[in-house]
């Protein structure tokens, strides 16, 4: 039987100890010491830098080598009152209260101002069983698959080729692991850049010796009596079967936000996009509760990029404790592909249609620019060879 606790209040929570979540805590911190706030999360909060995960493998570190700071190490510094291993069941906005439970035990906690920095986390399609198939989502699921990786090469199947499916390709390669990457477009990063560019990035990757199933869906994955996985795929195209067995199988086709506790405080939500947030002030729709990261959406485009979280986070702080600021304003950042086969580099608001228009191609360079209606250049990619990429 659970045990309730008195309900207890702070000025300021936060929900979620990721990167942004503790950027907000710094930029409140920097301008106010003494504001209560209280930091609720479903793990330890340790403090690490999500994308060093798609190069930590080949580099021999460990989950606890990304560490920064434990959670309650960080909570300390910033006079922080850590709520780790705890989960939000749900939210009255009307009364400012949140239902929490921790363990056995269930409580209320009071606030005055909410913050959902929650994230986002990995789409599991029916055919991708989670109790099969890995994400590289967060350090504590990263490190179990670096436990089972240190045991000797193996074969790993990555399901999902953007741009992080395409970076744990190469970093497993270089850990000596077999490779092959599967996507349901003819070559990587197909949903962002025009089909020129994409074909030498798949050429690229599979000079390395990662092999790319480009057009095939994953049908099912299924545990072998010898304790490896059967992977199913078809062709989308011509309908032909293809079967692998491999040790592993990570998926990394996509994330999605919870709607549960947008939907129970009230707040406007978009089914693929997120929490939908004033651009300005990253207030949702619900009064005082705000939103950063990869779970909100500005516009009806998710934010799913580390660089702008310092600026929505000192948005966040100043208006929650009441100061004068610059409104936010959302510049998509530049997008680098972290992989030493080749190098890409994009900048705008790319999009795999539209009117690219090439403006410089050379064997070991593409430059091209993406035009709207207006004849006004909204993307930029420059696909280069490594040898020409300056040190």
């Amino acid at each position: 039987m659970s045990e309730d606790k008195q309900t207890v209040a702070s000025d300021i929570v936060i929900i979620g100890a990721g990167l942004a979540g503790w950027h907000v805590i710094d930029a409140i911190r920097a301008k106010d010491k003494d504001v209560s706030i209280t930091l609720i999360t479903a793990d330890s909060a340790d403090r690490y830098h999500k994308p060093m995960l798609t190069m930590a493998i080949s580099q021999n570190k460990r989950a606890a080598d990304l560490v920064r700071a434990t959670g309650i190490e960080a909570a300390q510094a910033a006079n922080v009152t850590l709520l780790a291993h705890t989960h939000v069941c749900d939210i009255d906005s009307s009364a400012r209260q949140l239902q929490l439970t921790d363990e056995d035990t269930t409580y209320s906690l009071r606030y005055d101002k909410l913050v959902f920095a929650m994230g986002a986390r990995p789409i599991f399609p029916k055919s991708l069983p989670e109790d099969l198939v890995w994400h590289v989502n967060h350090i504590e699921r990263f490190g179990q698959l670096q436990e089972q990786l240190a045991i000797g090469s193996q074969h790993v199947a990555i399901v999902g080729a953007g741009m992080v499916g395409t970076e744990i390709a190469e970093d497993l390669l270089k850990a000596g692991h077999e490779v092959t990457l599967i996507d349901l477009n003819e070559a990587p990063l197909a949903q962002m850049l025009p089909a020129k560019a994409t074909a030498r990035i798949a050429k690229a990757i599979g000079s390395q010796g990662i092999e790319f199933l480009g057009g095939y869906q994953v049908t099912a994955v299924a545990r072998r009596a010898d304790g490896k996985l059967d992977v199913s795929c078809e062709a989308l195209e011509h309908k032909t079967s293809k079967k692998l067995i491999v040790d592993h199988v990570i998926a990394s086709a996509g994330l999605v936000v919870d709607d549960a506790l947008p939907t129970a405080a009230g707040i406007e939500f978009e089914r693929r996009t997120g929490i939908v947030v004033d651009g300005s002030t990253l207030r949702t729709t619900t009064s005082d509760i705000y939103a950063i990261g990869d779970c909100m959406s500005i516009d009806g485009v998710p934010c799913r990029y580390v660089a702008p979280l310092r600026a929505q986070a000192a948005t966040i702080a100043d208006n929650i404790l009441g100061l004068e600021h610059a409104n936010y304003e959302h510049k998509p950042p530049m997008i680098r592909l972290k992989n030493k086969a080749i190098s890409v580099m994009v900048t705008g608001s790319p999009q795999a249609s539209g009117n690219w228009r090439v403006m410089r191609e050379s064997d070991d360079e593409l430059i091209m620019e993406l035009f709207d209606e207006q004849d006004k250049v909204t993307a930029v990619a420059t696909i280069k060879a490594p040898a020409t990429v300056s040190a």
